[in-house]
């Protein structure tokens, strides 16, 4: 009787149990409170972390659809979904993992303290995770990395996540310490390759310690500049600049290779090559221009006083300054013809300027046999081959032809007076026989009407 009663109760409450189902639905809506049959028919409590769902079923539970659990897990747990995704991390590498439905590996309802990773350390296979054990990382306990309490995700991929406080170089070289050490041991440095800096290391500065430019553990900053490291060794004193390389080598300090034909636009030659570079480079190398012109060097000993200009060359070569002197004095305003050109140099350079050498032949003739009277235009009747080699035609030049008597006589005689200017003379008898007029003018002056410049007698008449 008692067991007839109990069955009724109980199909008393099943019928209600449909009734609420079937005004209210199997699962509750989203946002509401699990319903009543939700409740009977939960398999255990949430775990603690999931304790805030308890009494929210559709969060992770789709009705009469199970294959779709998994995306409500990856909903909240987004970060799996992208490592799934982009297959990387545990759950995008190991193969389970990133195929399989969350509820294989991970079961709910077990307890509020119940494990539902199921991690295994002792058998994890790092390997599958995005930071492989290498080396000493392969004899530590998880806890060293993975902090209690947090997911293991959030352990630091980067040496300086866990090394920082081993950092000598207190973060000066970044944070990429493997580019030096390894997993093996930390203070087994690998060779660091200096060429993927702006500064390869060649020749001697491979033999160089790293303390030696990196004083004090900085790397940054660091001068590349050849002057930068060696300015105590600089024998010119930063008078050539800060581009050592254009001369020297890494290899050996002293080992100048600098090519002055083909590095310059001055090859040195003759005396040049012996001349120190500081002879001529007296200032700044590279700031100062340096002119390549004779008289940029030896202007203040040009005995010319730049009066024949800048090219000395055209007389001087570069193996002596006084030796072999070549200069072609018919490219000049006076080219030397007949006797000049074997005249000596001083005979008309007094001075080493030698354009104040005079081109007027009075200069270095004088004029003492006409004294003046007839100009100073020597050429006009005088060549170079020979003082006494002349010609002038006067009746051509002067409009005076000298006939008779007037051929024998000298300039002087009818070229009285000097003549700074242009040179002039009577033309008339009177002007120069006035004193041998016998006549005393009584017969006018025209003396050519009875006299000729043979002689004065006989004179003729016209009758």
């Amino acid at each position: 009787m008692l067991i007839k009663r109990w069955l009724k109760v109980l199909v008393q409450v099943f019928v209600a149990i449909l009734g609420v189902v079937a005004v209210h639905g199997f699962v509750a809506p989203a946002g509401e409170a699990q319903n009543i049959f939700e409740k009977l028919v939960m398999p255990g409590p949430l775990i603690k972390g999931h304790e805030k769902y308890r009494e929210s079923c559709n969060k992770c539970h789709a009705p009469f659809k199970r294959q779709a659990q998994t995306g409500l897990c990856l909903d909240c747990h987004d970060k799996v979904g992208a490592d799934r995704k982009a297959r990387q991390g545990f759950h995008g590498k190991n193969q389970i993992a990133k195929n399989r439905a969350c509820r294989h590996c991970h079961t709910e309802h077990k307890g509020r303290d119940a494990d539902i990773t199921g991690l295994d350390p002792s058998t994890f296979n790092h390997e599958e995770t995005d930071f492989e054990l290498k080396g000493r990382h392969r004899s530590l306990v998880c806890g060293q990395c993975h902090k209690q309490g947090e997911v293991f995700r959030k352990a630091p991929g980067a040496c300086i996540g866990c090394h920082r406080r081993d950092d000598r170089h207190k973060g000066r070289l970044g944070d990429n310490c493997v580019t030096c050490h390894n997993e093996k041991k930390w203070n087994e440095t690998a060779y660091f390759d200096h060429g993927k800096t702006s500064f390869a290391l060649v020749d001697s500065h491979k033999k160089v310690g790293c303390e030696k430019c990196h004083a004090g553990e900085v790397y940054k900053g660091v001068p590349t500049t050849c002057n930068g490291c060696h300015n105590l060794q600089d024998v010119h004193k930063g008078a050539y600049g800060s581009k050592c390389q254009t001369c020297h080598r890494p290899l050996k300090w002293t080992d100048i290779r600098f090519d002055h034909e083909k590095d310059t636009k001055f090859p040195l030659r003759g005396r040049h090559k012996k001349v120190k570079c500081e002879g001529c480079h007296v200032s700044d190398l590279y700031n100062v221009k340096l002119s390549i012109a004779c008289n940029g060097c030896h202007g203040a000993h040009d005995p010319h006083k730049g009066s024949l200009g800048p090219d000395c060359k055209t007389c001087h070569g570069e193996s002596s300054w006084f030796e072999k002197v070549a200069f072609d004095h018919d490219l000049s305003r006076f080219p030397l013809i007949g006797l000049h050109a074997a005249v000596g140099c001083a005979s008309c350079h007094r001075t080493k300027a030698y354009r104040d050498a005079p081109k007027r032949c009075v200069a270095c003739h004088g004029d003492d046999y006409h004294q003046g009277r007839i100009g100073s235009d020597c050429a006009r009747c005088h060549t170079p081959n020979g003082w006494e080699r002349w010609i002038f035609d006067h009746g051509r030049e002067a409009h005076f032809e000298l006939t008779g008597a007037h051929a024998a006589i000298s300039c002087q005689a009818c070229h009285k007076a000097n003549a700074s200017g242009k040179v002039t003379a009577p033309k008339s008898c009177a002007a120069c026989h006035a004193n041998d007029d016998a006549h005393r003018g009584s017969f006018g002056r025209a003396c050519e009407s009875c006299h000729s410049t043979k002689s004065f007698r006989p004179a003729r008449f016209r009758r």
